[in-house]
């Protein structure tokens, strides 16, 4: 008979000590890690394009625009999670500390075939918890499409272009 092995969970302040010494990314589910796999030359592409755009939209305004190096915490009452958004807005003129935000107004995740399950399912779900959130844009980098779910009068509307 195998022996079950005991799994270690990192407690939130051990995940982000550790990501703030590590060479490679991880996001942070519940107390599991996940490494983050490079992008391609497309996805760096598409998000750099839309982070001038975004950065020029925002200009004179008291919001900030990441791409992907800033990390985004999704608290609820039983969960806490750590993610790197492709590209995040915040207009928060509080952020909770210099190494994430918790409160964007726009997020966008840039698809790929190993991240789309992903984005589309489980970020999806737990960005939708954010109070403060009111757009979640997917992008496919390998055909033009972009999938806008916008947050209208409460409810989710999708919008697929």
């Amino acid at each position: 008979m195998t022996q079950a092995q005991l799994v270690k969970l990192l407690t939130p302040e051990a995940f982000m000590r550790l990501e703030q010494k590590s060479a490679i990314k991880h996001e942070y589910v519940n107390g599991h890690i996940f490494a983050m796999g490079g992008a391609s030359r497309r996805h760096n592409l598409i998000a750099a394009a839309l982070l001038a755009s975004l950065q020029n939209h925002l200009e004179g305004k008291d919001c900030r625009a990441y791409m992907s190096d800033m990390k985004l915490q999704v608290k609820t009452l039983d969960t806490e999670r750590y993610y790197y958004p492709d590209l995040m807005v915040s207009c928060d003129p509080s952020p909770p500390s210099d190494y994430f935000e918790d409160k964007p107004c726009l997020l966008v995740e840039i698809l790929s075939a190993s991240t789309e399950a992903r984005d589309r399912l489980d970020k999806l779900t737990s960005y939708m918890t954010l109070p403060s959130l009111r757009e979640y844009v997917l992008i496919s980098q390998d055909k033009v499409a972009v999938d806008v779910y916008r947050r209208v009068d409460g409810n989710w509307m999708l919008n697929s272009y």
